[in-house]
């Protein structure tokens, strides 16, 4: 375990150069983040505000920085800190907090898409998370191979936890183990890279084949979070661990806010993994559909936005007439098909007001015992079942992530509703049930969740967030069997979660599935790859557009064949960082080591090579917009690239050159796209167009998105 240490009263993360730490530390690899340092040197007055004495220290390998916690009881502490010789970084050590069958088939991933068994069953995906359940079957090492040579961690689980060839390797930075009560690490983990588990399901409905992007691919355990959120100082080391540990993908479903990247843990953590060739994925947040609430915003994070899959859960409701109407829940409760006495306003409360007892308001449900409950409301469902109710059917206006109940609970639309709540009103003795659910296709599909966070990118404006899309909504997956589910004292192995926390493994599992074709490729190159091949989106069921969505959804099978990529180097984020002013110190922090930034060096944002393109502009703004960009050949020799532009006429597009001939893989072209200023005339909101690259075989796509 990293977490050793502690001090004072308000706490804050101190980064420090190694080479400047007054302090010997010898063999790190084996012994880091194990030093303590009794005194550290400091000024008579630092001396004297901070009294003493401990100070936690986390070395890091990659990041050649040490991590420490301090818990000062004077914010003029952080200011001092900040001015001494050798002192990086001093931010807060927020707490963050975690963000929460059919999905990999709907992805066009399943039993016969082509796998390189060989290569897979040495993929090792690292999930920082709050830890796992390690008896799962999703987890079972039968039949697995030897663990990988390149792996160089280890297990230390703690109390009550033991490692196999499946997951091969756990550190817990919170509490006294690795092993997961809440079932948020064991759900993510199992859908980035858990075996394929047959006869999976909650009580019979939506029964199949739970599997992970990488069913032979092998995990590691990195536990950053608590009931109490999850903490800046343990997902600093995590990361660190997971990067010298060997892990090819780092999946985090975690989100504290925005922040600038250097004081953001996720940011700095990620860009060191990703400068070791390591691909991030990170959710985007649950806080939509408002604008301009998508977290996990730096540019070489792979956010990750929640949409549904094209299975949709129906929950039918039985009249005493023998009407159906449809319904929608995650019902799993099975009524036999038997009818119950409905109740509804008078029929449900003879102690409140009709309106009241309609609305099922607390402590009106009196009399509806051994009752099926009918709701004007949407979200009650604790009052009726503590009121001795059979079941409880409301009214919800749209219902895009349905779940499940501690009764059995099917919810209506407008129009279903009104009908069967004519029923009620007229039949003399009315009868009810509610049915089990069953599955059905969902045209529709996919679409993004409402829940899920949106655009713009409040943190740089001319990178368009979130990235991708993928399975966010009723995933089934591994459970820990003492987490709580909806109905209390119940235990499940594998249960329903939704959450954009749900959809980041699932790209996680897709970058580990096209790192196992192209082991060499570098994080950038992986994550051009997944954005360029997605599935385009329809703007006209997902309001927000690209700012919902952002590149599409995520389309693994096409990913490992993408023809061109964009790549980016190091030196180009911090570029970019330059650009926006970020001081020498704080581009250090994110860099891990000294960059000074140059004039001539800088990249505007619109200008990094990303493979979407956006820029915010003013409304009154008649101004063009071009977009430099440069393309690595990965497909064929010999090849030609035309350009096509589609997408709103408002739009002015032009592409320069419209042709790229590229006579060789690694070969790499350079072209502009520029947007017409004219064209921009009146801008209130989006608007948006892709470009195609297409030489026939390949078609390589990225979305260009104007805003004001």
């Amino acid at each position: 375990m990293a977490s050793l240490g502690l001090i004072l009263c308000l706490s804050f993360v101190l980064l420090m150069s190694l080479c400047q730490i007054p302090t010997a530390i010898e063999d790190e690899r084996k012994a880091r983040h194990c030093c303590f340092v009794s005194c550290i040197l400091l000024t008579w007055e630092l001396f004297l505000t901070t009294i003493l004495l401990s100070y936690k220290i986390l070395w890091s390998e990659a990041m050649e920085e040490v991590s420490m916690v301090l818990q000062p009881n004077s914010l003029n502490l952080k200011e001092k800190l900040i001015g001494m010789e050798g002192v990086v970084s001093v931010f807060p050590n927020t707490v963050y907090k975690l963000l929460t069958t059919r999905s990999y088939e709907f992805m066009g991933l399943g039993d016969k898409s082509k796998q390189i068994s060989e290569v897979e069953t040495n993929s090792i995906v690292g999930i920082i998370d709050g830890g796992i359940w390690p008896e799962s079957k999703s987890f079972s090492d039968e039949g697995i191979g030897p663990i990988p040579k390149k792996w160089k961690g280890t297990c230390a689980g703690g109390k009550n936890f033991t490692c196999n060839k499946k997951v091969i390797g756990a550190r817990h930075y919170v509490q006294e183990s690795a092993r997961d009560n809440d079932s948020h690490g064991t759900h993510t983990a199992s859908t980035a890279a858990g075996n394929k588990v047959k006869g999976v399901s909650v009580n019979g409905v939506a029964e199949g084949t739970a599997r992970g992007g990488v069913p032979l691919g092998r995990i590691a355990v990195y536990r950053v979070c608590e009931p109490a959120g999850c903490n800046a100082d343990g997902m600093l080391a995590a990361f660190d661990d997971a990067i010298a540990d060997g892990v090819d993908v780092i999946t985090i479903s975690i989100g504290g806010g925005v922040t600038k990247v250097d004081i953001d843990p996720i940011a700095i953590g990620s860009f060191h993994a990703m400068n070791k060739g390591i691909v991030t994925t990170a959710a985007v947040a649950n806080d939509g559909p408002k604008l301009g609430t998508a977290g996990n915003l730096a540019p070489w994070i792979i956010t990750v936005a929640a949409g549904s899959t094209d299975r949709k859960f129906v929950t039918n409701v039985v009249n005493g007439d023998g009407k159906m109407i449809p319904g929608r829940s995650i019902n799993d409760f099975d009524l036999k098909a038997k009818q119950y006495p409905l109740a509804y306003g008078k029929t449900a409360s003879n102690n409140c007001t009709e309106e009241l007892a309609r609305g099922c308001a607390s402590g009106c449900l009196n009399t509806v015992e051994g009752k099926i409950v009918v709701c004007d409301v949407p979200d009650n469902v604790m009052e009726p079942k503590e009121a001795g109710a059979v079941g409880v059917i409301l009214h919800v206006t749209d219902v895009d992530t349905p779940g499940l109940g501690p009764i059995p609970v099917s919810t209506l639309d407008d129009t279903n509703y009104e009908a069967f709540r004519s029923y009620v009103l007229s039949a003399p003795k009315p009868q009810g049930t509610i049915m089990k659910s069953g599955t059905v296709k969902d045209n529709d599909a996919p679409i993004v969740a409402t829940f899920s966070s949106r655009g713009p990118n409040t943190l740089f404006s001319d990178i368009l967030k979130p990235d991708i899309t993928a399975p966010g909504v009723n995933i089934l997956a591994a459970y820990s069997p003492v987490a709580q589910t909806a109905l209390p004292g119940q235990s499940m192995d594998y249960y329903f979660m939704t959450g954009t926390s749900m959809a980041c493994p699932h790209v996680a599992g897709v970058a580990a599935y096209v790192k196992t074709f192209h082991p060499d490729w570098s994080a950038s190159a992986v994550k051009s790859a997944i954005m360029t091949t997605a599935w385009a989106m329809n703007a006209s069921k997902n309001a927000e557009a690209e700012f919902a969505y952002g590149s599409g959804y995520v389309n693994p099978s096409v990913a490992v064949d993408p023809g061109l990529v964009y790549e980016i180097a190091k030196e180009e984020y911090l570029n970019m960082l330059c650009a926006l002013d970020y001081s020498s110190k704080g581009i250090s922090t994110v860099g891990g080591d000294t960059f000074t930034c140059s004039e001539k060096s800088k990249i505007q944002m619109k200008d990094l090579n990303y493979p979407s393109m956006a820029a915010k502009v003013s409304a009154s703004s008649s101004s063009d917009i071009t977009f430099s960009r440069t393309v690595t050949n990965i497909g064929k020799k010999g090849s030609t690239y035309k350009a096509k532009v589609s997408g709103d006429p408002k739009l002015s597009i032009k592409v320069e050159p419209e042709t790229l001939s590229f006579k060789s893989p690694g070969e790499k072209k350079s072209f502009t796209v520029t947007v017409s200023g004219k064209s921009l005339a009146g801008i209130s909101s989006i608007v948006s167009a892709s470009l195609v690259w297409s030489d026939g075989s390949y078609n390589v796509r990225s979305p260009i998105v104007v805003y004001a």
